[in-house]
């Protein structure tokens, strides 16, 4: 059992945490949280490094590595900035199910240009009935011929309003249990019937576009099928695995992001003659969350090990997700606490690191779908 990362990994840290640190800074953050914009110019500055598509094959424009060295650059993009690291590692998001599902014209189609910073994806799961409880969704595919017509409406997508492919779960066939007939599509946005909506004035992570999506009449052929048919339900589960170990990345980073700034904060603040670092009650408070941080890291680093290796598990991959999406919440919370009322404000950033932790206890499955997954795997279906 090995704790160490290799050289190359420690590398990758390096160059994440160098190029975050001088490129995403508090300015141009609080201007794309206000505005509600997406960082292009950073976002294309990343892919230009090789940052973003790190785990894609080099046949498909990445470096060849996995999930691992992605988790690395997701946690010190986000430790850098919240705002603007969460806007970055969510612009390839459903790229993944692509690879682990589509066809080779699709896989070359699509991640060669995410890699480079040419495209932007979106996955299109949810539906106004349909959060939590996947198998609900409405939108159907009907058969036509030799192609398929898409009719339906997704919500709460992200990268929605900037993405140029969608990877979109439909109904095919009504079968019982109903989720063994849904299949996945890959669409471009320059499909006539396509709608985007916009959402605005998110609590945070305001400069990662979100928006729903409608389908009306979307005719595509067969080759936009992803993988086999009525076999999505089953394809997103297997995504999830993967793409929830990026959330935890997220949380992961915005929890070190926010501590790394309480605790200089702590180091200048002076009351009572000294600086407020000096009082134990503060160091122990400070202390629990170093503790909890290094613990939740070992478990994500985990997870992505497992995936790395093939050797996953549902189970580890929802721990890791549920206790650093709690972990993100709970970190920022004290930080905005000991900052007292400078935490409330803007200018000490732990108050925007707050509301951008949020959404990593909710989005990618709610916590307490992440406990029905632990629930399982220890009591396995009691009906």
């Amino acid at each position: 059992m090995k704790f160490e990362l290799t050289q190359e990994q420690e590398d990758v840290r390096r160059a994440a945490r160098e190029f975050a640190t001088k490129e995403f800074l508090k300015e141009k953050a609080e201007e794309y949280d206000k505005k509600e914009e997406f960082p292009f110019e950073l976002w294309k500055k990343a892919c230009e490094l090789g940052f973003m598509g790190i785990h894609f094959p080099e046949e498909y424009g990445g470096a060849g590595m996995g999930c691992l060295e992605n988790t690395i650059v997701a946690e010190e993009f986000c430790r850098a900035d919240s705002t603007i690291g969460s806007a970055i590692i969510l612009a390839d998001f459903s790229s993944e199910f692509i690879l682990l599902f589509g066809s080779e014209e699709q896989k070359r189609e699509v991640l060669p240009k995410v890699a480079k910073g040419k495209a932007i994806t979106a996955g299109c799961y949810t539906e106004p009935e349909a959060g939590s409880d996947l198998t609900a969704i409405r939108t159907r595919a009907v058969k036509d011929g030799d192609g398929w017509v898409i009719n339906g409406s997704k919500t709460f997508i992200t990268n929605a309003p900037i993405a140029d492919y969608f990877v979109v779960l439909a109904v095919t066939e009504e079968t019982q249990p109903r989720y063994r007939g849904f299949t996945t599509f890959l669409l471009n946005k320059k499909m006539d019937g396509i709608k985007i909506t916009p959402i605005k004035g998110k609590l945070g992570i305001r400069a990662s576009p979100t928006g729903e999506v409608a389908f009306k009449d979307v005719r595509v052929d067969e080759s936009a099928v992803i993988g086999q048919i009525n076999r999505g339900f089953y394809q997103v589960l297997e995504f999830f695995n993967e793409s929830r170990i990026e959330i935890a990345a997220q949380a992961l980073g915005i929890a070190q992001g926010a501590f790394d700034r309480t605790v200089n904060y702590l180091k200048q603040r002076k009351q009572f003659g000294q600086p407020i670092g000096a009082f134990q009650a503060l160091q122990h408070r400070v202390a629990d969350l170093r503790a909890q941080i290094e613990a939740v890291r070992l478990l994500v680093y985990r997870a992505a090990w497992n995936w790395d290796n093939k050797k996953v598990d549902p189970a580890i991959t929802s721990m890791a997700k549920y206790l650093a999406g709690k972990l993100a919440v709970k970190v920022c919370d004290e930080a905005v606490q000991m900052h007292g009322g400078y935490g409330y404000i803007a200018e000490y950033e732990v108050e925007r690191f707050l509301r951008d932790s949020k959404i990593t206890e909710i989005y990618e499955g709610t916590k307490e779908v992440q406990l029905n997954t632990i629930s399982r795997e220890i009591f396995g279906k009691m009906r």
